[in-house]
């Protein structure tokens, strides 16, 4: 048996995979995200290990004593600040938060070579501005830094004492000079600090430590060995077999990811791409970002005085489908790719004294939709073009939603089976090769479970709302900075 924990930003997942690779249980335990001022997002990381157990916990005692090794994917980005007894220094900086904007253009102009040795542009998600935003803000905590470490890796350090991260969440941080797969000793002291403030980085399947007596103790497991892990979304792609050059997953969580697996750098990071190392050897990834993909849902299903997500995508069905209903701009905590732009808020536009309820769900579906469509043609744009698309997180389980998207992307979506699972699968896989080898058959993709085709008439009429879409933000770009 094989345990994959996903420290997320809703919850912490955790799931159980048999030696054949087939999931044979799964739990979680829900986290809170505070905001305590314009652009803030953060969160408590003892919360983090509080839900890791409560979901560890959750699983069946018999199958937790069968556990062979344990894998770890958790939300990227995340600063972590310990001081010298390893305890936080502050709530962890999440990787939505955007007060770190201007630490962004800072961070560039230190290190001009910022974009070549990372693949990346300075944005405000990332780690190494949030480090800057905190050096000129709260000094004295700043001081006080002894480590930095991302969410998964701060429960990493509860479990076995070790510091230790894997290659591709340490992408995310713009400490990583990604194409060699090591520290960047540049980076680090663009932002005042050195290699010895950052944990060893490894291979995802690698051993990076093994669990404390106390620990396997209270999780009723042996001493077993603890793999580096990955990246939510490469972690997600592991698990999907997202692992070949052109193979691409689109990943509909808080936030909305597209992933493509490639063989080698592939960086365009003028036109708001992130090139990441995979959480597999020899590996890399292209990635877009949207900041706020089914978290509109959630927000809109509030707004909206309904129940819950089913409820709105029940009375999106319910909309007229006229050509001039409404579009939303999905901007709820600002935007990444293509437009890095942490002041992006969103809009509803074309409201008339008919819009209703239904009209107004249906916009955020499609809205998040055409978000997603921005990001994918950025990726095409950079050299990698994907005939399918294979669909994970909790969004890719409603077929009213999955014919929106296969429509604006104009693409096949693929279903598979554990392909909500997430992340934590992929985890699980990354223990299952620490503890056994590397082994092919152990990333192939799952069974199909069903196909999305694009209907025609649907895309052609996303191709002609895309434009209005795309020129809705430009109008706006300029009045979205310094606006509550």
């Amino acid at each position: 048996m094989y345990l994959g924990i996903d420290i997320g930003t809703s919850a912490v997942k955790a799931v159980l995979l048999d030696g054949e690779g087939r999931l044979r249980g799964e739990g979680s335990a829900p986290l809170s995200v505070s905001r305590p001022g314009p652009l803030m997002s953060e969160q408590d990381p003892d919360d983090w290990w509080r839900a890791t157990e409560a979901a560890v916990l959750s699983l069946p005692a018999a199958d937790r004593r069968a556990v062979r090794a344990v894998g770890l994917a958790g939300q990227m980005h995340g600063a972590t600040l310990l001081d010298e007894t390893d305890r936080p220094l502050r709530p962890a900086i999440l990787w939505n938060d955007g007060r770190s904007g201007a630490e962004c253009r800072l961070l560039e102009e230190a290190e001009p070579r910022t974009r070549s040795i990372t693949g990346n542009a300075a944005m405000a998600g990332f780690t190494a501005p949030k480090l800057l935003w905190v050096r000129e803000h709260e000094p004295d905590l700043f001081v006080r830094t002894r480590t930095v470490l991302l969410p998964k890796d701060y429960v990493r350090l509860q479990m076995t004492g070790e510091k230790a991260t894997d290659l591709s969440d340490a992408s995310g941080t713009l400490w990583l000079d990604v194409e060699a797969r090591a520290w960047s000793p540049a980076m680090l002291a663009a932002t005042g600090l050195d290699v010895e403030a950052m944990p060893s980085v490894h291979e995802g399947p690698e051993v990076t430590g093994t669990l404390r007596p106390s620990v396997a103790a209270r999780w009723g497991m042996d001493e077993v060995s603890v793999a580096a892990g990955g990246g939510d979304n490469a972690a997600a792609a592991v698990g999907l077999g997202v692992v070949d050059p052109g193979d691409c997953f689109l990943s509909l969580g808080t936030s909305g990811v597209c992933f493509v697996a490639t063989d080698r750098l592939r960086a365009a990071p003028d036109n708001g791409l992130h090139a990441f190392c995979h959480a597999l050897p020899g590996r890399w990834h292209q990635m877009s970002v949207m900041l706020s993909a089914a978290a509109c849902l959630d927000w809109a299903a509030a707004l909206l005085g309904l129940d819950d997500v089913p409820a709105l995508l029940a009375a999106a069905e319910q909309a007229r489908m006229d050509r001039s209903r409404p579009i939303f701009l999905p901007y709820l905590s600002g935007e990444r790719t293509p437009h890095a732009d942490p002041h992006a808020q969103g809009v509803f536009f074309g409201m008339t004294a008919t819009t209703g309820a239904p009209e107004l769900a249906l916009a955020v579906l499609e809205g998040v939709a055409m978000g997603l469509r921005d990001g994918l043609d950025t990726i095409v744009a950079a050299g990698s073009s994907p005939d399918a698309i294979t669909m994970a997180g909790g969004g890719s389980r409603s077929s009213f939603w999955g014919a929106i998207i296969a429509a604006a992307l104009d693409r096949p979506l693929v279903f598979r089976e554990a392909g909500a699972v997430g992340p934590a699968f992929g985890a699980a896989r990354l223990a299952r090769l620490c503890a056994e080898g590397h082994a092919d058959a152990v990333i192939q993709p799952p069974a199909v479970t069903g196909v999305e085709e694009p209907d025609p008439d649907r895309a052609a009429d996303f191709a002609e709302r895309q434009q209005l879409f795309r020129a809705l933000y430009s109008a706006l770009q300029p009045h979205f900075r310094g606006h509550p």
